[in-house]
């Protein structure tokens, strides 16, 4: 059999064609097509920051990577970055080479310990288990509030007084749900500063700015939502559509970084999020950083470039800032 009968014969056995995130087979396959290469963790040799993994909930498969930048003293306590990585809730890890660099630049230049959260992914673990298992991955990070935590590191060295989430597209996402859930759960020990969302994934059913050009995209938009958690209610869940979710002004931290691309699909989702926060009676500072002629998650793929540069030295000003 040639190699075209071959592919036909694959493709006819597909259950959804989700490229370039994924494919899922009849017989129940899931071909991952991107995210799935692993970067080791140990001692960076750009930035001097030492990196090593840790189990949160062996039951659940949760897990981080921890990140510690160089120290200027043995006791020195540092502000915490929680990460959550983007990936449409389905594709990637904090432990690929791009997510594992990322870390590796902004834990060095903002001077802060990164915990990057490993959260299971649909569709073999539908949303709202990754909103469930970065819960998780946040209550493990406040056990180490009095310095008796499972982590020496986080116990000798993160100060909880001085949090920060920040995640891109599904990661922003989560990051903004975790700083409602700090609003509503309120853990002892920990303060949230906040939160910087790059290129987040929300959504809605009613088309707005650059959505009501590009009718082909958003309808693969509604459907990646549906196959990522096949319960929703729909594009209005407040899962995805922070404008409809009854606690979005339970937001607790003193400030909000957005920042979107011009030539994203979610681009005015990002824009909008500052009118819904300010609407649902967020009170704290809400900016949002535009980078023109730019797509979705840019800086994951060209990190090196100047834009990607410019939003991270944004972020960690965003970080530092008193």
């Amino acid at each position: 059999m040639d190699s075209s009968a071959t592919s036909a014969h694959s493709d006819d056995q597909l259950a959804y064609d989700l490229s370039p995130i994924m494919k899922v087979y009849k017989d129940g396959r899931i071909e991952r097509l991107a995210g799935e290469e692993v970067a080791p963790p140990g001692v960076d040799l750009i930035t001097g920051v030492e990196s090593k993994d840790v189990v949160i909930s062996k039951d659940d498969g949760v897990s981080a990577r921890i990140f510690l930048p160089k120290l200027t003293n043995p006791d020195q306590r540092l502000p915490l970055l929680v990460y959550f990585h983007g990936g449409a809730f389905c594709i990637e890890t904090p432990f690929s080479p791009n997510y594992h660099s990322y870390l590796n630049a902004i834990t060095s230049q903002a001077n802060v310990i990164g915990v990057s959260v490993h959260y299971r992914r649909a569709p073999e673990h539908p949303v709202p288990t990754a909103h469930e298992d970065s819960w998780t991955a946040l209550k493990w990070v406040a056990s180490h509030s009095s310095g008796k935590g499972p982590d020496e590191w986080l116990n000798r060295h993160a100060d909880l007084g001085k949090v920060f989430f920040a995640g891109d597209s599904a990661g922003a996402n989560l990051s903004h749900h975790m700083a409602i859930r700090i609003g509503l759960e309120k853990p002892p020990g920990v303060k949230l500063e906040g939160i910087a969302l790059v290129h987040p994934y929300f959504w809605g059913a009613e088309r707005i700015g650059c959505e009501l050009n590009d009718a082909e995209s958003a309808a693969k938009a509604d459907n990646l939502w549906r196959f990522a958690c096949p319960n929703t209610s729909g594009s209005d869940d407040p899962l995805i559509n922070p404008d409809k979710d009854p606690n979005t002004g339970k937001l607790d931290c003193k400030r909000v970084l957005v920042c979107v691309a011009e030539k994203d699909l979610l681009k005015d989702r990002g824009w909008n999020y500052r009118e819904v926060l300010q609407r649902n009676g967020f009170s704290g500072d809400v900016e949002v950083m535009e980078t023109k002629e730019e797509g979705h998650v840019f800086h994951m793929y060209r990190p090196s470039c100047e834009n990607a540069l410019t939003m991270l030295r944004r972020i960690v000003s965003f970080i530092k800032q008193d």
